[in-house]
């Protein structure tokens, strides 16, 4: 049974509601001053689940117990979530084949954890006269994760920077 809305005993407008307890099960249709006392020799709460029923659905349930349970499960719900982030692998052209390898490397390990990943290739002082370069060089970058990862931004030029963005494929 979903509870859809909550409301706690003084809110409660029917003459009459139709009562279930703790285990789930239906006591029947009495007045609302029987349901109470039903609650209240319990030591519990008497919640409206279903307003719009004809008459009236109420339960005995320990409110601050159902609130905690609420909470708890969406805790255990976030936890069990992880937010993808987007991490970030900086070349530039005097990036060398061992220190490519690395970083190759650790990109793999980003992808496989789920994170997308932005590629950037900087360029110093006169080194943008070599864009070609640049462009290879974030190619090969590339080419080494198509297996795990889908790019999603082509490699494009942005000032003295070349920018690629690649995502995990699953």
């Amino acid at each position: 049974m979903t509870i859809k809305h909550l409301r706690v005993n003084h809110q409660i407008s029917a003459p009459t509601v139709r009562l279930v307890d703790e285990a789930q099960e239906q006591l029947g249709i009495m007045g609302l001053s029987k349901a109470l006392t039903i609650a209240q020799e319990k030591g519990m709460d008497l919640i409206e689940v279903s307003p719009k029923a004809n008459p009236p659905v109420c339960k005995v349930m320990d409110y601050g117990k159902y609130i905690y349970q609420l909470k708890k499960a969406e805790q255990k719900q976030k936890k069990g979530s992880k937010k993808a982030e987007v991490k970030g692998i900086r070349l530039s052209m005097r990036t060398d084949v061992g220190d490519m390898n690395v970083k190759i490397k650790k990109a793999r390990e980003f992808l496989g954890e789920g994170n997308s990943l932005k590629v950037q290739l900087m360029f110093k002082g006169r080194e943008i006269v070599h864009r070609e370069l640049g462009f290879e060089k974030i190619r090969v970058f590339r080419d080494a994760l198509l297996d795990i990862g889908k790019v999603d931004l082509e490699p494009k030029m942005q000032g003295y920077m070349i920018t690629m963005m690649v995502s995990p494929s699953r």
